[in-house]
């Protein structure tokens, strides 16, 4: 993990300490040296690729974190720097060339594609971040009951709004027409539901598992389980247009290890949850962000991804979420980049460590839920997913 020490900083790395206090000696005594060893190792220093991948320090960004601290971004040749941002940062950064690589939803890279930003998706990280939620006593049994409804949302535009579009779509109704949008801050959705607010909630992890821990919702359209969408990637490896441009073999590098950090998250998601908090990336507990973790599916791939930004792409279009002139396979081809060893081949031949730690905890996960609500509104923590966070330090 980067330190922001400043002193960090400045301190020399140990070989070329033991380089120049060598050279010194050598220039006291009048003796000659061989410094082909140091050489080399400062010709493999140089080649190393200097790469910023932007975070925002989200419950489902521990793929990232994982990359960073078990070694696999250094495995690739790569000298990275991890940046935090927010969500305009993010895509604007990516957009211009100031990050070069981060992972985020596709739905939410989609629009701004088309409306020309410069960034390329090159693998699928994980899926099942959104939800649709209702009271518990409600007469919403499924999606067409939500005709007419008021559906409580983070903000227009959001990756919640985005998948309850289409969920409505498929039922049969206009996004714009058939439902009033009410904007909900996902720290109250439960009491707007409680006070008849809104009618549902629309929402993303780790708010919708709270909610259903505490046994406040019922879920009638989950990005987790349900048909479409239980096989479509939510979040995807993004790479900088201009990155790619200068260097596709560090794009390609970059993939790769953001996707092996995948499958570790995917084999060991508890200890993920344990080093996102205690690495400081993550403002939770190791529990309750344990608990959000396990709510998502970590299945890094290539080919299901591209298959995904099509279906995605189609849907929005069907929905009204992009321009009428739009055509969603031209843009799903437009927003996908193949790179040199990324493959799903090389994904089924991934190697990664399990470790002892492989479940959350003894507690139920409703007492989680409502130990993790407590906390939220007392302000201890803030954890998020998607374009939401909440919570304070």
């Amino acid at each position: 993990m980067n330190t922001s020490n400043p002193m960090c900083n400045q301190r020399l790395p140990i070989k070329m300490v033991g380089v120049a206090l060598f050279s010194l000696a050598c220039a006291v005594v009048g003796c000659q040296s061989d410094t082909n060893s140091s050489q080399e190792g400062s010709t493999a220093v140089s080649k190393q690729t200097k790469v910023k991948v932007a975070y925002i320090g989200l419950t489902c960004e521990a793929a990232m974190f994982v990359a960073e601290e078990k070694g696999f971004f250094k495995e690739e040749g790569l000298d990275v720097e991890l940046v935090k941002t927010d969500w305009d940062g993010l895509r604007d950064g990516l957009g211009l060339g100031r990050f070069d690589a981060n992972y985020t939803l596709i739905m939410y890279l989609l629009k701004p594609i088309e409306q020309g930003l410069d960034v390329k998706i090159t693998g699928g990280i994980h899926s099942g971040c959104l939800r649709v939620q209702t009271g518990m006593d409600s007469d919403i049994k499924v999606a067409a009951d939500l005709r007419g409804k008021r559906i409580g949302i983070p903000t227009m535009g959001s990756p919640p709004f985005l998948f309850t579009s289409r969920v409505l779509k498929a039922a049969g109704m206009d996004p714009a027409k058939d439902v009033e949008w009410v904007t909900v801050s996902s720290d109250v959705m439960a009491l707007a539901l409680e006070n008849g607010q809104v009618d549902a909630v629309a929402n993303s992890e780790p708010v919708g598992s709270i909610l259903a821990a505490q046994g406040k919702v019922r879920t009638i359209a989950d990005q987790a389980i349900d048909e479409p969408y239980k096989d479509e990637y939510c979040c995807a490896t993004v790479v900088s247009g201009q990155f790619v441009a200068r260097d596709p073999a560090g794009a390609a590098k970059v993939t790769r290890a953001l996707m092996k950090g995948a499958r570790w998250v995917h084999e060991n998601p508890a200890a993920a949850a344990r080093l996102s908090v205690e690495s400081k990336y993550i403002a939770s507990s190791v529990e309750l962000n344990a608990l959000a973790i396990g709510k998502l599916k970590y299945m890094p791939g290539v080919d299901r991804c591209r298959t995904s930004i099509g279906l995605a792409a189609a849907e929005m279009k069907t929905a009204g979420l992009l321009n009428p002139a739009t055509d969603p396979a031209e843009l799903a081809e437009r927003a996908w980049l193949s790179l040199d060893g990324v493959s799903d081949e090389w994904i089924g031949g991934l190697q990664v460590e399990k470790v002892a730690e492989n479940r959350t905890s003894d507690r139920s996960e409703r007492y989680a839920g409502i130990q993790f609500a407590a906390e939220l509104l007392a302000g201890k923590i803030e954890t998020c997913c998607d374009e939401m966070c909440i919570g304070g330090r």
